[in-house]
């Protein structure tokens, strides 16, 4: 996955409109569904959890669905964009031990990927105005380059994939 400049603006404005078109069909979707089967089959004792339960399971269903099925219009760029990043930046998380291991080594593949999880975590930080944490990843960066310099590493963005995770 390439890291691409995106609009800030845009993504936002589109995150809060899927954010609150999420809360707003989850809140009517499940009160609408739980409702109709509280009326339709009432229980004495008066506890209707499970049809409460129920309403927001099948809500959460078909609002997964609705967003699976619309990820790919226009509307959705930005925001499906930040979520695959997400999604790519948490495994390159989960293996940041080994990684880290390996690049101190001179392992070029792992250097790679702590350098792209840096690049893209700086991506998500200024989306979403989280420049506290900026100063702390400027230093790291900056060790992760003296030890791509004492290796002989060059490292691009550009050249990341995926696939280099495996052998982590």
């Amino acid at each position: 996955m390439q890291l691409i400049e995106i609009n800030k603006s845009r993504y936002r404005k589109h995150l809060n409109r899927v954010i609150a078109g999420c809360g707003i069909g989850l809140a009517v979707g499940s009160l609408a569904i739980s409702q109709t089967l509280i009326a339709l089959f009432p229980d004495e004792s008066g506890s209707h959890f499970h049809w409460n339960l129920i309403g927001v399971a099948i809500t959460s269903v078909g609002l997964a669905w609705l967003l699976n099925k619309y990820r790919t219009h226009t509307f959705m760029t930005e925001v499906v964009y930040v979520w695959e990043l997400k999604k790519a930046l948490n495994k390159i998380t989960r293996k940041m031990a080994k990684l880290k291991a390996a690049g101190r080594g001179g392992n070029a593949d792992a250097l790679l990927a702590i350098h792209y999880s840096y690049a893209g975590s700086r991506l998500l930080w200024q989306l979403d105005d989280n420049l506290i944490t900026m100063d702390d990843l400027a230093i790291k960066q900056a060790e992760l380059e003296s030890v791509a310099a004492q290796h002989n590493v060059t490292l691009n963005v550009e050249d990341y994939d995926e696939s280099i995770l495996k052998q982590f």
